[in-house]
């Protein structure tokens, strides 16, 4: 087995990512957009690159990023909240482009459960996703973009809501009114879980193929987040009483049941 692989994106999920790889003896080329990161990513062993995306180029040496990878991992979200109309599309095109002239045959693409929209009911690989947000849709077009590449064998990742160190979404609801969708399930992994999901796409080489990564526990928003903020002693999220949908409970099929993966970190 080639034991080289490429991270583009050591950031929250990348860098540990990127140690779990290292601790198993794989060699790991590290992108990061800060040239503050250098450092850190080079204490970590790994071999450090800056490498930006943008619309209309790759600025850095993403020829030498790619430079004897067979696996290339792309944890790159889109950033398209607010007034952020950048085109994801544009940016993953560049990078496929790039890996023509690569050494990359696999590649693990980071994407999300939210291509699945606003879905009422069970969720699995299945279902046809229906993307309701900017950032859903540009996903979904990127997941079929390397899918349909000639030459490359892709896994998609849809992960749910990221969960884990400095990182808990009842942060941000604390305090809050009125919000929605409380009788809604919750659909998270943890941090330690995700890793073990690409880390075994890459090593047990599931390629290709589509995964659901979404912990199996399931209580409403409403009865999850009050919890939470009880936990860490913040002020209790406040979801009004409407008629809701029921929301979407998301199941993680091919990884439970197909690759026999056990999830191991609770929420």
């Amino acid at each position: 087995m080639n034991k080289n692989i490429a991270i583009m994106g050591c950031g929250w999920l990348g860098l540990p990512l990127a140690k779990k790889f290292i601790e198993k003896g794989y060699t790991v080329n590290g992108s990061t957009t800060s040239e503050e990161k250098l450092d850190l990513l080079s204490t970590e062993g790994i071999q450090p690159f800056i490498i930006s995306l943008s619309e209309t180029k790759i600025t850095g040496d993403i020829n030498s990023f790619l430079n004897n990878a067979n696996v290339l991992i792309i944890n790159v979200p889109p950033k398209l909240r607010g007034t952020n109309n950048e085109n994801y599309v544009k940016k993953m095109l560049l990078v496929l482009h790039a890996l023509e002239s690569s050494t990359v045959e696999n590649v693990i693409f980071v994407s999300s459960t939210s291509v699945y929209g606003d879905i009422d009911g069970e969720v699995t690989e299945e279902t046809t996703p229906q993307p309701s947000t900017e950032s859903g849709r540009q996903l979904l077009e990127c997941e079929q973009l390397f899918q349909n590449q000639p030459g490359l064998q892709t896994t998609i990742i849809r992960f749910g809501g990221l969960i884990g160190p400095n990182r808990n979404p009842v942060t941000m609801l604390s305090k809050r009114k009125n919000l929605k969708n409380g009788n809604a399930p919750i659909n998270l992994i943890h941090l330690n879980d995700c890793i073990r999901v690409i880390y075994k796409s890459v090593h047990e080489n599931w390629t290709p193929g589509l995964l659901n990564a979404v912990f199996p526990y399931h209580p409403s928003k409403k009865e999850y987040y009050t919890l939470q903020a009880i936990k860490n002693k913040l002020q209790l999220p406040k979801y009004n009483n409407d008629k809701e949908k029921k929301g979407k409970l998301i199941h993680s099929y091919t990884l439970t049941n197909v690759k026999n993966f056990k999830f191991t970190t609770t929420l």
